[in-house]
């Protein structure tokens, strides 16, 4: 599904009317999904409060027409019109025909609050890029004030929050927070970056008729059930082990052992045929009791449980066996680890999907013009501190704004991006961007970028492209996130409860 920018979505709008589908039926199709939508939240919308704040422009239209279709389906439904709408309005004539009860008082809207089940925010969308100001900044804080009471309703921002810009994500301080967020026609950009997630809540995308092949020269999608479906790799009865790929893991050390198991356990789940983890010797025994299923390559120590820097020649030696190779999982930053890192990295070896993670990336970072030397196109899977620590920008910066950045990399590097964090980005080298769906704080773990790490490398032996397996891998990683925290909610999930859930999601997603 394409991520449009405000422009490109009025241009899309604009197209649709000039191919004979009229503006009004734009609407009647936002509205209309809006409203089904909204009816969703508490299953049914009988003699329930909802309060529609409807503004001067289009939004406050689609918010007009959410209105009439949930008082047809019989809820209390009141309208908050805190400006004027021209008397000729169609959609204004028809909620006065109807039982909806108009409001324009804020002391009115501030009683209304205290028995509302449903607050829709239709004052501003996608074209509002002004301050918020005058009577629609009181309607705006006297709902903020009244969440903040704990009143019971919940929040439905039509197409954007009012106040939040659709392509930065900048968000006015009278920005409401919505629990749920249902963007029309296509998702914007702004809704993924800065502090927007934080004020979008869920995202819910409506489709209201406008033709796909309009926007089909968009670069930018947001990952999709049905795209990953489609992206699975084939799994044929007559298979063995080699069928589905060797991925050799580089990883652990003394300290970081954990990550090591969270790696290749990452690659067996999603599906690899046969995982070796090269490991510093006096760490094989330790991880044999929990790893069963996978092979080792004992590596030389410099000291106990650290790499020693000639341990690269034994790597090298070896990488002709796999499909994949993935190194950086808590391999630490020993001086003597970094040389061996190095001997890996920009050493000769044979081409082959390369996955770079964690410490690794930080061998890179201090490595200038490592982009030249690295002639392979690898993944690279930062979070925004190793992101920070490759360009030399700020975190804040880079969160502000995550999906150029991804992008700007990824073409500079020759490289694949994953942009690890809320709404993970995934950038390619010939400048194609993918969005994950998925935002889930309690993903928010020691260990979780390990499993994701072994799940792209997993994907990448496979058969998979390298974009490809970071889409998919990134879809996998957060949906398993997604039913975990169905089960356990999101505080306190850890980066093995992951683990056996991939399959899940696997099985899940073929018999969508």
């Amino acid at each position: 599904m394409k991520i449009l920018n405000a422009s490109r979505m009025r241009q899309a709008d604009l197209e649709c009317i000039q191919s004979g589908i009229s503006a009004d039926t734009l609407m009647e199709n936002a509205g209309k999904q809006v409203a089904l939508e909204v009816r969703k939240i508490p299953g049914e919308v009988f003699n329930k409060n909802i309060i529609v704040l409807a503004g001067p422009g289009n939004n406050g239209g689609d918010g007009l027409v959410a209105a009439r279709y949930l008082d047809g389906w019989e809820a209390k439904v009141h309208l908050f019109l805190p400006g004027e709408r021209s008397e000729n309005d169609p959609n204004l004539k028809l909620v006065n025909q109807s039982r909806i009860l108009v409001y324009k008082s804020i002391d009115q809207l501030g009683n209304l609050l205290r028995d509302a089940d449903i607050v829709i925010d239709a004052l501003f969308g996608t074209g509002s890029n002004r301050p918020i100001e005058g009577v629609y900044k009181e309607a705006l804080a006297k709902v903020t004030e009244a969440k903040q009471k704990h009143y019971r309703f919940k929040v439905v921002a039509i197409d954007l929050p009012s106040g939040m810009n659709a392509d930065s994500g900048y968000c006015d301080p009278s920005c409401l927070k919505a629990d749920y967020t249902v963007t029309l026609g296509y998702p914007k950009i702004g809704l993924f970056t800065g502090k927007a997630p934080e004020k979008a809540g869920t995202v819910i995308v409506a489709d209201i008729g406008i033709p796909d092949y309009m926007v089909r020269d968009v670069k930018l999608e947001l990952l999709t059930g049905k795209w990953a479906k489609d992206a699975l790799p084939e799994r044929p009865l007559n298979a063995n082990k080699g069928t589905f790929g060797k991925v050799l893991t580089v990883a652990g050390s003394v300290n970081y052992s954990g990550a090591a198991y969270l790696a290749c356990s990452g690659a067996m789940r999603a599906g690899a045929g046969l995982v070796t983890l090269a490991v510093p010797v006096n760490l094989q025994p330790v991880l044999a009791g929990k790893l069963n299923e996978v092979t080792y390559l004992p590596l030389s120590e410099s000291v106990k449980g650290v790499v020693s820097g000639e341990a690269s020649f034994i790597v090298l030696s070896s990488l002709h066996e796999y499909t994949t190779l993935l190194i950086g999982c808590g391999l630490g930053q020993h001086d003597m680890t970094v040389s061996f890192t190095k001997g890996i990295l920009f050493g000769n070896k044979p081409i082959m999907p390369l996955v770079i993670d964690a410490d690794a990336l930080n061998v890179l970072a201090k490595t200038n013009d490592w982009w030249q030397k690295l002639m392979m196109d690898a993944i690279l899977t930062p979070h925004p501190g190793e992101m920070s620590r490759l360009t030399g920008i700020k975190i804040e910066e880079i969160q502000s704004n995550r999906i150029d950045t991804a992008m700007l990399f990824a073409q500079k590097w020759g490289k694949t991006v994953v942009l690890k964090g809320a709404y993970t980005v995934i950038a390619s080298a010939d400048g194609r961007c993918r969005v994950s769906p998925f935002a889930n704080p309690g993903m928010a773990s020691a260990g979780t970028g390990d499993v994701l790490a072994g799940i792209i490398a997993g994907l990448t032996a496979q058969g998979l492209d390298n974009f490809n397996a970071a889409c998919l891998g990134v879809w996998l990683h957060g949906q398993a996130g997604e039913i975990v925290k169905a089960e356990l909610g999101d505080t306190g999930m850890l980066a093995g409860d992951l683990l056996p859930v991939v399959p899940k999601a696997i099985k899940k997603l073929k018999e969508s």
